[in-house]
């Protein structure tokens, strides 16, 4: 774990960046001492770095929450779009550089704009953008979010976590066990009343999640018990494969 000093001495992110982070749901600490002090754990990093990466190719940070908070958001074909867009943007630079050098020698038209385009840029950026950003169930969430209150939130992430915490005592059973099962549709039912139509494909993004995003993992198996994560993954995935029986 790491405090709010050690992040900003580690990334040279100031300390007040990282509290509009957290304040905007951009990097929540994974943990909040006693105290009032912020921890972050080695998940929180990675987020930190990805945020880094799309801040680095200027995606505004309301745009980078849509993208890694997007359940189908894949951290390795992201990094590789991510490196891709470095590539183009060096490509413009090494451009511009060299067409300024021209002009500071008086053998280029000082009206020809043409290095100022960035076409091929910003087509691969709107590609990455429509992959990983705004989602029709993003939009939804959205719109219910702003219909609440901040307790009203609050009350449904509870809700949430007692779910998790009904199917970790229920880790005994085999995943495929019709209580388990019920439980699955209840989850289902639930983030769809409370944050957008959970189709079986947005769950079963969902179910890889849980045991694959360490803090989710983590916050999952608090409420329900170390092992319960895995558990629900594997519960997912026979919901879904049975829904498309």
């Amino acid at each position: 774990m790491r405090t709010v000093n050690e992040i900003s001495k580690l990334t040279g992110i100031s300390v007040r960046a990282l509290h509009h982070y957290d304040a905007i749901g951009l990097l929540k600490p994974t943990r909040v001492t006693e105290a009032g002090y912020r921890l972050y754990d080695g998940a929180a990093l990675k987020r930190l770095q990805n945020i880094l990466f799309f801040r680095e190719l200027q995606f505004p940070l309301k745009e980078i929450k849509v993208i890694l908070d997007n359940p189908r958001f894949d951290p390795g074909e992201a990094l590789a779009q991510q490196i891709k867009l470095l590539e183009l943007r060096r490509k413009h630079i090494d451009e511009l550089i060299s067409f300024a050098r021209e002009v500071q020698k008086g053998g280029t038209d000082i009206m020809n704009f043409d290095a100022f385009q960035k076409t091929e840029f910003d087509r691969y950026a709107e590609e990455a953008r429509e992959k990983w950003g705004t989602t029709k169930a993003y939009t939804e969430y959205e719109q219910k979010r702003k219909g609440r209150t901040e307790e009203e939130m609050k009350t449904a992430a509870d809700r949430m976590m007692a779910l998790f915490a009904e199917l970790g005592s229920l880790r005994e059973h085999s995943p495929a066990d019709r209580e388990v099962q019920e439980k699955i549709e209840e989850l289902q039912a639930w983030i769809t009343e409370n944050y957008y139509h959970c189709t079986d494909e947005i769950l079963s993004g969902l179910g890889q999640m849980y045991a694959g995003d360490e803090r989710m993992k983590h916050n999952i198996d608090q409420a329900g018990g170390e092992g319960t994560a895995e558990f629900v993954s594997q519960a997912v995935a026979v919901y879904c494969s049975g829904r498309k029986k």
